[in-house]
């Protein structure tokens, strides 16, 4: 009996210790995705907040589209300018390199749009990246799921300001962040994940996040369920605290069905004898 009360105590004790000791991991903050000095360059993070529906941007075949009519999945924002010498081909590449190596499937369980915040760009510029990084990313429904857009100088401050994605003109040339900003169906920004490399699964919890989980499949819920977001490491951890709680409620559970069954094998064994 004393044997039992023990493990009730550490069953107990565990989950309060888990959820004292393992701190949200820390990690060091990025100028290329978070605010620098400059209160006009870096990002501000709108979580939650909705964009408008008439932005006005044309796509690099040369049509004129809402922002409206076009976000109806998940969502991946990058602002670039194509003509960039600095970190935004190395954005580009990250996001390529995360569209190719993740079990998401671009054009159907989310879409990506690049685009220009240097209203001087037109559409054959656009046209030339879209058909370079098509060459890079090899996964069917690239084609339509990642689209590379211009727009007018009012349309890019309305649509970078409603994002918080600061910028500074230097001569010809910008200075910026890089990150990657994800819309919701409903146009909501849900998460911004910063730097120039993406992992996999950072970048398919994101979008699992902005779909809410609703349409995916078991794993995703799941995935929804065992992991959060740290606002201050800006990445996804395990949820101690929650995984802990069921692993001891299902450990209780056997231990209590244990203690119920076992008076019966006792009952059995001295009939048999």
């Amino acid at each position: 009996m004393r044997n039992l009360e023990l493990i009730c105590i550490v069953l107990i004790l565990f989950p309060l210790y888990i959820s004292g000791q393992v701190p949200a991991p820390q990690t060091a903050p990025e100028f290329m995705g978070s605010a620098s000095v400059d209160p006009e360059i870096g990002i501000i993070e709108k979580l939650e907040t909705t964009l408008p529906s008439d932005i006005k941007l044309v796509n690099q075949d040369g049509d004129t589209v809402l922002f409206g009519d076009i976000v109806n999945k998940p969502t991946v924002l990058s602002f670039v300018y194509f003509r960039c010498p600095g970190i935004c081909s190395p954005l580009m590449d990250g996001l390529a390199d995360v569209i190719e190596r993740s079990d998401m499937k671009i054009g159907e369980d989310y879409q990506v749009f690049t685009i220009s915040f240097d209203e001087r760009e037109g559409t054959d510029l656009a046209a030339n990246k879209h058909n370079n990084y098509l060459h890079l990313v090899k996964k069917e429904g690239a084609k339509k799921g990642w689209t590379f857009f211009t727009a007018d100088s009012a349309t890019i401050r309305l649509i970078t300001s409603a994002t918080g994605f600061g910028f500074k003109r230097t001569g010809n040339d910008f200075v910026h962040a890089a990150a990657l900003i994800v819309v919701s169906p409903e146009r909501k920004i849900t998460r911004y994940l910063n730097g120039i490399y993406f992992q996999p699964f950072e970048f398919k919890m994101a979008l699992v996040e902005s779909s809410k989980g609703k349409s995916g499949p078991t794993i995703n819920r799941f995935l929804q369920f065992c992991y959060a977001y740290d606002p201050q490491g800006k990445q996804y951890v395990m949820n101690v605290t929650r995984v802990s709680g069921v692993l001891i409620a299902f450990l209780g559970l056997i231990l209590f069905l244990w203690l119920a069954v076992r008076p019966l094998f006792r009952k059995k064994q001295k009939v048999s004898i």
